[in-house]
């Protein structure tokens, strides 16, 4: 059985900013970034590879974390650390001096996701499966094993979770079946970053609705001018029957997103994201009263499986959006997915960043197949941008993702942009400096 030989933790980081990629209310000027783990094991056909996204500065903090995070797997056979999923992360999260700087949150927790990504990688690699059909066959009651269920029995018990896989899973193939005709929806906030002018907005709004989507989400809450002109832009040129929706990227007290909502609210949304502060569970709650039938979508820093319980618990969201880079990969991701299914909460995953379209097509089509049964009020996020980066990199038909074939989790990239964008010393930031 192959050892676990060594790790390494990339700072990558791609220039988006020189081009308003990415622009929003809360950040104007971000360089789209990776915490890149790489886990070495004695095969050298056999590695695993997992990110958590940042936009910038700091990135070398969640890469300094992360190498933290790694070192007690090095030396351990596979067995022990793909073989035992829940094991391993539980593992990781022993430490409790790591636990100190940020229990289950910040910088310590986004290095977490970046290792236990790469551990779920090289497991579906070493069973020469994509991850969605990994987790998709495993049994029930193996996969429940898998899941950090801490603070969450008075919502989800391992009894619960168990049943739930149980009930779907007879019927999982008819599903994928049509995922494989179809696809699974997806959402563009490519036309709508903050930065863009509104030449732009209208151009990237009728592309969009030219390939297909039926979606289409836009930047806010910088100025209320600015937003009613750019929204009723966006309306004229995608027409009444395409979803808007709108995200605020959390700059508004309470009362200011109510106000700001209901003056956007003429223009038909299907949702307001992040209209406050992420951990603001009543906050989302007095704001989803007053602004429906507006939705309230929010969980992109949602920071640990119990922030989400309480927001499914206070009824303060209408859309969950999980974050594949966010929280504590699959053994946090899997239970808060179960919750909101439970709860009879659409997951709408988050994917505005580098790589994380190709992690959270995993996720929703995980979600479908054995969690939720349904594509029903669902729609994953799309953004058309670096994945050109990607050894296999997503593919979009008819605005939804195509089933990923390869090994993984679609998580590796071509060492060659690694070597041109790795920060400081890669031979793009090295001519810029």
């Amino acid at each position: 059985m192959p050892v676990l030989t060594a790790v390494d933790v990339l700072d990558v980081r791609f220039p988006t900013s020189l081009t308003a990629d990415g622009s929003d209310a809360m950040n104007k000027d971000g360089d789209y970034s990776a915490a890149y783990v790489v886990l070495h094991t004695d095969d050298p056909g056999l590695c695993g590879y997992g990110f958590t996204f940042t936009i910038g500065r700091g990135n070398d903090l969640c890469v300094a974390a992360a190498r933290q995070r790694a070192q007690p797997l090095i030396g351990l056979d596979l067995a022990e650390v793909t073989g035992d999923l829940g094991g391993t992360y539980r593992r990781l999260q022993a430490d409790t001096q790591l636990r100190w700087l940020g229990p289950e949150k910040g910088v310590v927790h986004l290095a977490l996701a970046a290792v236990m990504n790469a551990v779920w990688d090289l497991a579906a690699r070493q069973a020469g499966l994509p991850l969605w059909q990994f987790v998709a066959e495993t049994e029930p009651a193996a996969l429940v094993d898998t899941m950090d269920l801490s603070y969450l029995s008075d919502v989800l018990t391992r009894d619960d979770a168990v049943a739930m896989l149980e009930q779907l899973r007879p019927t999982r193939h008819e599903r994928l079946a049509v995922l494989e005709r179809s696809g699974y929806p997806c959402y563009t906030t490519s036309a709508g970053w903050l930065g863009y002018s509104d030449d732009k907005l209208r151009r990237l709004c009728q592309e969009a609705v030219d390939e297909g989507y039926r979606y289409l989400k836009l930047k806010v809450g910088a100025n209320l001018e600015d937003d009613l002109r750019r929204c009723a832009l966006a309306r004229e040129v995608i027409g009444p029957d395409v979803h808007l929706m709108v995200d605020a990227n959390q700059v508004w007290e309470v009362g200011t997103a109510i106000r700001w909502v209901q003056e956007l609210a003429q223009f038909d949304l299907l949702w307001i994201e992040e209209p406050t502060s992420p951990d603001d569970v009543l906050g989302h709650a007095a704001i989803r009263r007053a602004v429906a039938p507006v939705g309230v979508a929010t969980g992109e820093h949602g920071m640990n499986r119990v922030l989400f319980k309480q927001l499914l618990q206070a009824e303060a969201i209408d859309f969950c959006q999980i974050d594949s880079a966010r929280l504590g990969s699959l053994n946090e991701i899997l239970p808060v997915m179960l919750m909101a299914a439970k709860f009879g909460i659409p997951v709408c995953p988050h994917a505005g960043g580098v790589g994380l379209c190709e992690l959270v097509q995993h996720l929703s089509i995980i979600d479908f197949l054995i969690i939720s049964g349904t594509t029903e009020g669902r729609v994953a996020e799309y953004v058309d941008h670096l994945h050109e980066h990607f050894v296999e990199p997503c593919v979009i038909k008819d605005a939804a993702y195509v089933l990923p074939t390869g090994a993984g989790y679609s998580a590796e990239m071509h060492p060659a942009s690694v070597a041109r964008y790795a920060y400081p010393g890669g031979s793009y930031w090295s001519s810029a400096f």
